[in-house]
């Protein structure tokens, strides 16, 4: 897959061109149009492409693996705190239900127990 390497682009300017009396979105802007700017193609002798195609790059990702709702075990980096679990929209007060396996509390949608791993369904 081709991407685009935004890092070494930004750095690459970044090591020839000052912030000295620059707004955020003037850089921006200028960052946009060097990246345009035409340039001798490497590859092309006496052809020329936008710079920006300097920094398109080849990547093999490999695919992301899929989470199995019926085997999922936490891996212990998520972990409650002060007692609030849940996104923000979740009410925190009577929607509350406890883990069967290990007394845990958690939201009334939770899926899983956020300390044992027990399936809620």
């Amino acid at each position: 897959m081709k991407v685009f390497n935004g890092k070494t682009a930004a750095d690459d300017y970044m090591s020839s061109h000052t912030l000295t009396f620059s707004t955020p979105e003037l850089t921006l802007t200028r960052f946009a149009f060097w990246l345009g700017d035409m340039v001798p193609d490497p590859k092309n002798p006496g052809q020329q492409m936008p710079r920006i195609m300097n920094f398109v790059e080849e990547r093999d990702f490999a695919p992301t693996p899929l989470v199995d709702d019926d085997t999922f075990v936490p891996t212990g980096a998520m972990k409650t705190i002060g007692g609030l679990y849940g996104s923000v929209g979740t009410p925190t007060d009577a929607s509350t239900k406890f883990c069967p396996e290990c007394g845990s509390k958690l939201s009334t949608i939770a899926k899983f127990c956020t300390e044992c791993g027990a399936n809620q369904d």
